[in-house]
């Protein structure tokens, strides 16, 4: 749920759920996806542990330069991610919190698009207890496997003043 506190003079100060969203949409202006941009930012005891945004791996040429091989084979969203040159903004979050030592288990995600099965997996295994999310992705098997593992899941609702 998105509440705002009023600290007076007319400001308001974000819920929680609204400082880690805007962080993750902060993240995603990062992305050289260029079908979709996503950020994730991953957060435990409202602390700030990882972020992630989907593009290829560190050193590797972006599609932004060599095209998308999905978009010039007409895959559809969701489908043959191993044609992909990129990693998820999930994936990457994960990643980097592995890189750099800082445990996620029992840690919420936020990310800017529901995530995929393979992101879903990999969560699951890393020990996320929480994930909220903004936009919608077409995975219905990623919905199962969330419900199966107890990953509590809630959509972000943006309030009017957000």
């Amino acid at each position: 749920m998105c509440t705002k506190i009023y600290l007076g003079v007319g400001y308001m100060r974000p819920s929680w759920d609204e400082y880690y969203m805007e962080m993750a949409e902060v993240v995603k202006k990062r992305s050289t996806c260029l079908r979709r941009q996503v950020g994730a930012v991953i957060v435990k005891d409202k602390r700030l542990l990882s972020s992630g945004y989907n593009g290829a791996p560190s050193g590797i040429i972006h599609c932004e330069v060599t095209g998308c091989l999905r978009e010039k084979l007409n895959v559809p969203s969701g489908e043959r991610h191993e044609l992909c040159r990129g990693l998820h903004a999930e994936q990457n979050a994960i990643i980097q919190a592995a890189l750099h030592g800082a445990s996620i288990k029992g840690g919420t995600i936020y990310v800017t698009h529901k995530p995929c099965i393979i992101c879903t997996k990999m969560m699951i295994n890393a020990g996320i207890q929480e994930l909220v999310y903004k936009g919608d992705y077409p995975d219905e098997f990623s919905e199962q496997m969330l419900e199966e593992a107890g990953i509590i899941v809630r959509k972000y609702k943006e309030t009017k003043e957000s």
